[in-house]
């Protein structure tokens, strides 16, 4: 994914109310950016962290700045804006799709099950006309080269991973794709010790049949790509 126009550098000077985040650039200006990511973002909005933002290209925006960069005191970038996780993600699905979902025919997003009641982020038609039903979540909790996921207590990925579990007993495929927006993650992990409930069912999905998959990034200023598989640890 090549971002649209450069990037502004900056420093960051606080993230606060989930969606602001203050930030004096590189010439001095100090501006508010729009910070879109709702979760924790424990380790990524530290003061201090040089930032990148991008230009609103909508004149009429409140907010004329979204910041969607940070690099962290060791050197490893983030990808701060989570709404990019599913274009990343279908990149991968149109270019080289993982081996555990097989050779594609088409694509679709934001797509409801005729059994369910949640939309899922992709519906993929397969080489031999069956369906594949795919949520993406964005990791960006650090800790000791290890991704943990979710960041905060998450009922809607919850759900998620239940529908999917079902949905695979029905013997309709799934997949739960972990994008990781962070390169100093090696390895993806639940996050048991922020929200347990999540976990356990994240295992009775894996149990039930659906694939997870994880990938992680290669940053910079100019672009983020999706380039390696990750392990994975339930």
């Amino acid at each position: 994914m090549q971002f649209t126009s450069p990037l502004l550098r900056g420093t960051l000077l606080r993230r606060y109310k989930r969606f602001f985040a203050d930030i004096e650039l590189d010439t001095g200006e100090q501006i508010t950016a729009h910070c879109p990511n709702t979760g924790a973002m424990t380790g990524c909005a530290e003061p201090g962290f040089t930032v990148y933002v991008s230009p609103a290209n909508n004149p009429k925006r409140k907010l004329k700045f979204t910041w969607e960069l940070a690099v962290t005191s060791d050197n490893h970038w983030i990808g701060i804006n989570t709404h990019h996780a599913n274009k990343l993600v279908q990149e991968v699905l149109e270019q080289r799709p993982p081996s555990v979902f097989g050779r594609l025919q088409s694509i679709r997003r934001e797509v409801t099950p005729p059994s369910g009641s949640s939309r899922f982020d992709f519906c993929l038609t397969r080489a031999d006309d069956s369906l594949l039903y795919v949520e993406v979540k964005s990791v960006t909790l650090e800790v000791a080269r290890k991704g943990y996921f979710p960041d905060a207590v998450t009922q809607r990925g919850q759900k998620h991973a239940l529908e999917l579990a079902e949905l695979a007993k029905q013997g309709i495929a799934t997949g739960l794709f972990f994008c990781v927006q962070h390169t100093g993650i090696d390895s993806v992990h639940l996050a048991e010790h922020i929200d347990p409930v999540y976990a356990d069912a994240v295992r009775h999905a894996a149990q039930a049949g659906v694939d997870i998959v994880a990938m992680g990034c290669q940053i910079s200023q100019e672009k983020i790509v999706l380039n390696q598989q990750l392990p994975i640890i339930l």
